[in-house]
This record gives C-alpha cells, structure tokens and sequence, in this order.
C-alpha cells in the first residue's frame, strides 16, 4: 500500500518518462505519426494500435512513413498583423509560402530558434511557431468510409493523454466546401 501511495504521489523511480514515436499507415495508404510521452510502453503501444485498427489501419515499423515528411520549423504570420515587408521575411526562411491572409515561414529544426527570435524582436506577432514534420505529398480521400476511418483514428489519437503530436499525409478538405 505504502509503494502505491508513494508512486500515486509521484515519489521514488515512477516518473520515468519516455518518448516514442509509432509511424503507420491509416485508409487508402495514408502516412501517420504518432509522437508520445509515456510512463507505461505497454499502455501507450496497445491505445495507439487500437486507434489505427478501429480507423482500419495499421501501426508499421519505425520509419516507414518518416521517409515521407520533412522535419522543418513553421511559422505562422497573419497579413494584417505583420509590418514586415514579404520580401524581407523571405530572407530569413528557408522556404516561403504566401497565402491569402497569411504567411508561412519554414525554416530548418536547427535554424528555428533564431528566426522566432528575429522575428520577435521585430515585434512581429506569430499566430503559431513550431518544429512540425510537413508531409511531401498529400493523400485525397473520395470514399465517406475511408473519411470516416481515419477522422476515428485521428480523434481516438487526440483523445489519449500519453499521444503529444500526430502528423498525417491526408489532405483534409476545407471546412466551407463541405
């Protein structure tokens, strides 16, 4: 009783977290990643295969769809926010993208740091700014059941504690077209 009291409290070597990533594949080939932080392997391995088995999908091996998405910094900047002139921000990124209302920044993982802190001291506010893995191409679902699958997947996915990142290849289609 007195060990689970302690280890309920956070006491002793029960506080041993640990990362791991589990790569798969959800309907019509679909990539998926999954990053945890988890106490219990056990517990984590056996929610996130559940979440691709129910969303008709499966857990692969590690690297099997990492290949397939590059690991860059992104920035978001919102137009009506930014003073900044576009062409000065596309200096500071390894890649630019304008869009209608925004600009998207990326950077390398190991320059991100440096151009957030550029750009803070720009006073230049970011709607979002993180190391996110970006997919190279992305998968178009048709078919309401393949749609259906992978959206249980990825809310199964949301909904577990230990999972703390999931990065997908589906192109999901915009909310006012629906």
């Amino acid at each position: 009783i007195e060990r689970n009291i302690k280890k309920a409290a956070g006491e002793g070597s029960a506080d041993n977290y640990e990362r791991i990533t589990y790569e798969g594949y959800g309907p019509n080939g679909t990539a998926i990643i999954v990053k945890t932080l988890t106490d219990n392997k056990n517990r984590t391995a056996s929610n996130v295969r559940n979440a691709f088995t129910k969303g008709a999908g499966n857990v692969g091996t590690p690297g099997c769809v990492s290949f397939m998405f590059d690991e860059k910094g992104q920035i978001i900047i919102d137009k009506e926010e930014c003073d900044m002139d576009s062409d000065d921000l596309m200096m500071l990124a390894e890649d630019f993208n304008e869009e209608e209302d925004s600009y998207e920044v990326l950077t390398s993982p190991e320059d991100f740091s440096d151009v957030r802190l550029k750009l803070e001291e720009e006073g230049i506010a970011m709607a979002s700014a993180e190391v996110t893995m970006i997919p190279q191409t992305y998968v178009d679902l048709t078919k309401e059941e393949d749609i259906k699958n992978i959206q249980k997947t990825l809310d199964l996915l949301d909904e577990d504690d230990d999972v703390q990142d999931v990065y997908h290849n589906w192109n999901e289609p915009e909310e006012d077209e629906e």
